[in-house]
């Protein structure tokens, strides 16, 4: 007696490529997030991540959005703690022109310390004492 073939159903779903294309363009603009737009579409993000691959090709011809810049800095010697003194005022209309947004890290013998938001000459001259006393 011959059995009958039954042809299973496949599980696997098939995504139109016009669909992966428009998710992945989503994905490409500023502050998108690749979790947050497999879910809103009821996909997995994996897949969509391998779909960016796909589509975008190697990650080393994916052009970064926004890179940091490295600038060269250079310290003087500061003056004994008991000389400090205001400084002139041109160096003070300078620090009242600069962005009150930023965080400035330091790192002075195995210690890291980060400055954040407005900081004056004054607060950063003390941090920069202490830290040369302590090594």
């Amino acid at each position: 007696m011959d059995t009958p073939h039954i042809a299973a159903k496949s599980t696997k779903r098939r995504h139109n490529p016009a669909f992966k294309r428009k998710l992945v363009e989503l994905t490409q603009q500023a502050g998108a997030s690749v979790a947050a737009i497999a879910l809103e579409h009821g996909i997995n993000a994996n897949l969509l991540f391998k779909w960016r691959r796909e589509y975008l090709g190697s990650p080393a011809l994916v052009k970064p959005t926004a890179q940091a810049i490295l600038l060269p800095v250079t310290m003087a010697p500061l003056p004994p703690v008991g000389t400090m003194s205001t400084p002139p005022p041109a160096v003070l209309v300078n620090a009242t022109r600069t962005s009150t947004v930023g965080i400035i890290e330091i790192e002075v013998g195995g210690a890291r310390v980060r400055l954040r938001g407005s900081v004056d000459q004054d607060s950063v001259r003390c941090v920069l004492q202490t830290l040369r006393e302590a090594t």
